[in-house]
């Protein structure tokens, strides 16, 4: 998985590196991460806290392959990288950082 920060109120805009996170739950149906809220609030909590930036848009787009989950990572950074008429400020956010934790689905 990987996760995308962005706010309305300025133009960076921030990616994690793509994360293997062990025990994650998948939908059985359409192979999709479950609990995705509680991953992009993990985000957003890091942001709100450790960086002092609240209210920041999070987002975390997973794939239980990776090929496909970095076909999808390329693009969506070069949508901001050269793909736009508005100049972004794209930044990294190092695995040091920020690391994705494990959510126990098994109740929900």
């Amino acid at each position: 998985m990987f996760g995308f920060v962005a706010s309305f109120n300025d133009s960076t805009v921030y990616f994690t590196n793509i994360q293997k996170v062990d025990s994650v739950w998948v939908t059985k149906k359409k192979k999709m991460l479950a609990g995705r809220n509680h991953y992009s609030y993990q985000l957003r909590e890091f942001f709100a806290q450790k960086r002092q930036m609240p209210n920041r848009t999070c987002v975390v787009v997973a794939n239980v392959d990776r090929k496909k989950l970095e076909k999808k990572y390329i693009k969506m950074k070069n949508k901001y990288l050269v793909g736009s008429k508005k100049p972004y400020d794209v930044r990294n956010i190092a695995e040091t950082d920020f690391k994705f934790e494990p959510v126990d689905m098994s109740n929900e």
